[in-house]
């Protein structure tokens, strides 16, 4: 097949399955919504894996496929195109595959909603948004597609718009997305001014002979190449959630949990990373930005890992992973590994979004509970998701044996970004050291409170059932009420009266197979996806695979001076993963409680990390209250006191009062009026008369 004939296929199916459960559900129904959805993305996954493995295997070569004009303005030209090369290859099949596995997944755990068409709908609208992301040609049609999954991740994340805190988690998401937006929009403004077009083909070839162009602002000369990639990042910035623009991703978890293994693991919050690859031939002519890339990327990275560790909500342990995880993302970009960001964008979406989709077996199982406190030894009573989740866990902590190259997806895609951040290190030194170093810390935080969530979900004592006692449950329930810390529980829909509505009378179970079969499926991308194909993005072959859509510049050769590192270096990451585990096996399991009592005590480290370094109280007392004090200024003073006052609202005051005294001259009296004629014509009389005399 013609990968030319299939793209519009993988691309626009989705809209119509979207279009046909959003206008028409109602009158086919809830399993015929499911189904043209699910089957429209089921064959778009299918075909994206036909395209990818005729370009890695077969020998395609990149093409761009005009669909349509977009918008024609003076000089300014955009088509909606088709794209095809290494990056949006492998795009394609990381949206369709996860995408897909959502839907059927989704069957299982919706199936007491009573919106399901809706629900699927905003799910095929998000696929049909991202691919149009990723396959873009230009600049706008990037931008069409980057709004289109902000818009429907505001969907998806108050999809159970009853809950005021989904409505809020969702306005926070849309708001703090615009942030970045802002800036992104601002960059594609300044890529047009200094290229005079927004095509990708046109800009990439001609970047290093404007590389050199400046910018005149208050007084000093700035890179403009600089300032446009710096800008485009900022986009990143609120899209990934990285630091600064994090507080949304957290509380997205209020959406169903299919929709937070969709788009909150392993497909909206990596189009940053994916940005940032595709421009590459800019990032590498603009090394500021490339160090501002690297240092909020290695922040992020470290940030989102101490937070993980006190959390107790079982999605928010695995939101702020993501957190992390895009950070080793960004870092890699950012020391001009963009290969080895890729990789980890491919493998992170299979483990990741195992993860989600197994902390949703686990809800379902637990009966919509999701505090691990009130969890534990779930292996006997969830055997599958308790494997699948093992698995998970494995290839996020990137366990494997160096030397033997032997190991889970994350062990080969983790460890080559943080040996790439020595390499850059040892070579240019600057915040590539700081990388390194963040790199190694957050790789053994990542393996505790991996294990952790592992404990003290599925080991342990069970501290779920009716009338169940624990000392230190209880006393981190209260250190939990003293905090004022919500959990978190998704609803049911109200008319749902099985057992599921009394979680703690009941065992737990297993979920069913329309939930765990892709939980393997994942489980198996999990395992294998970094050894096949890690010569192919990273490796030897990596040239041929990514056939010019990755640019690295004369002087990058990071990924070839990693083969150059010491041994140690690739021991050092499985070192602390170790140290990582043994520290959460001797807290949760070895000690058990420990972790209780520890919350109980309320020192000021667990209050800073359990607090999110306290983020959105300092958001909440600088921005909320700053633009809440001018919306108030503006609106109250400005436009009801001045503008309304001394405008309509005052004219109308003027001429009612006015009226109302004029009104009571009008008494009904006969000689009230007399009277008043009588003095009307005495005035006439005096001003006749002192007119005749002059």
């Amino acid at each position: 097949m013609n990968a030319q004939s299939l793209l519009p296929v993988i691309v626009f199916g989705p809209l119509l399955g979207a279009a046909v459960a959003g206008l028409f559900g109602r009158r086919i129904g809830d399993v015929a919504s499911q189904a043209v959805t699910t089957g429209f993305l089921v064959l778009s996954c299918l075909l994206s894996w036909t395209v990818f493995a005729q370009w890695t295997w077969g020998g395609l070569e990149p093409f761009t496929q005009t669909i349509a004009p977009f918008i024609h303005i003076g000089t300014f030209v955009s088509n909606w195109s088709i794209r095809l090369d290494g990056l949006s290859a492998v795009m394609l099949i990381v949206v369709t595959t996860v995408s897909a596995l959502v839907h059927i997944y989704s069957w299982g755990y919706m199936a007491e909603d009573p919106s399901k068409p809706r629900f699927f709908a905003y799910l095929s609208l998000f696929t049909f948004a991202m691919l149009a992301l990723v396959t873009a040609a230009d600049f706008m049609q990037l931008f069409f597609g980057w709004e289109g999954v902000g818009l429907a991740s505001y969907l998806l994340i108050g999809f159970w718009h009853h809950k005021e805190s989904a409505n809020s988690a969702a306005i926070k998401a849309f708001v703090v997305n615009r942030v970045g937006d802002f800036g992104f929009a601002l960059g594609i403004m300044t890529v047009y001014w200094m290229f005079g077009t927004i095509q990708f083909a046109e800009i990439f070839p001609h970047v290093a002979q404007v590389a050199g162009k400046s910018w005149m602002f208050i007084g000093r000369s700035w890179s403009a190449i600089d300032l446009a990639c710096a800008l485009l990042f900022v986009g990143a910035m609120g899209k990934s959630a990285q630091f600064f623009l994090h507080t949304w991703l957290p509380d997205a978890m209020e959406g169903p949990t299919p929709v937070s293994a969709l788009i909150h693991a392993a497909t909206m919050v990596t189009a940053g990373v994916y940005m940032v690859c595709l421009l590459s031939p800019m990032f590498e002519y603009a090394p500021v930005a490339k160090q501002i890339v690297t240092l909020i990327g290695a922040v992020t990275a470290l940030f989102a890992a101490t937070v993980g560790l006190a959390q107790n909500d079982i999605k928010r342990v695995i939101a702020y992973s993501t957190c992390s995880q895009l950070g080793y993302m960004f870092f890699a970009a950012g020391v001009g590994a963009y290969q080895a960001a890729m990789f980890h964008l491919f493998t992170h979406a299979f483990f990741k979004a195992l993860l989600f989709l197994g902390a949703g077996s686990v809800i379902h199982g637990m009966h919509h509970e999701q505090d691990m406190r009130k969890m534990g030894a779930l292996w006997k009573y969830m055997p599958i998701t308790y494997a699948v989740m093992t698995i998970g866990t494995l290839a996020i902590t990137g366990v494997g044996i160096p030397g033997v190259e032997l190991g889970f997806a994350g062990f080969y895609s983790k460890d080559t970004i943080i040996e790439s951040a020595y390499a850059a290190a040892h070579g240019h030194g600057g915040v590539a050291w700081f990388a390194f170093i963040v790199g190694l810390l957050a790789a053994g935080l990542t393996a505790f409170y991996s294990w952790r969530l592992a404990f003290m979900t599925f080991h342990g004592h069970a501290k779920w059932g009716h009338g169940h006692h624990d000392d230190h449950a209880h006393a981190a329930d209260d250190h939990a009420s003293h905090a004022q810390i919500e959990t978190h529980s998704e609803p049911l829909p109200d008319d749902h009266h099985d057992d599921h509505g009394h979680g703690h009378d009941h065992k737990p179970h297993e979920s069913p197979w329309i939930m765990v079969g892709p939980l393997v499926a994942l489980s198996i991308g999990a395992v294998f996806a970094g050894g096949v194909f890690v010569e192919k993005f990273v490796g030897p072959e990596r040239g041929e695979f990514w056939k010019g859509a990755i640019f690295n510049g004369a002087a990058n050769h990071i990924l070839d001076e990693i083969h150059h590192a010491p041994e140690w270096l690739a021991w050092a990451p499985l070192v602390v993963t170790a140290l990582g585990f043994v520290g959460a096996w001797y807290v949760y399991i070895r000690h058990e409680g420990m972790g209780a009592r520890i919350a109980a005590n309320k020192g000021l480290l667990w209050g800073f990390l359990y607090n999110k370094w306290y983020f959105d109280e300092l958001y909440q007392a600088t921005f909320v209250r700053a633009t809440k004090f001018l919306g108030d200024l503006f609106w109250k003073g400005g436009d009801q006191k001045i503008i309304d006052g001394l405008g309509p609202d005052g004219v109308s005051a003027v001429s009612y009062a006015l009226g109302k005294r004029t009104g009571k001259l009008q008494t009904g009296y006969v000689y009230h009026y007399a009277f008043v004629m009588l003095l009307g014509v005495a005035g006439l009389l005096t001003f006749a008369l002192t007119a005749w005399r002059a």
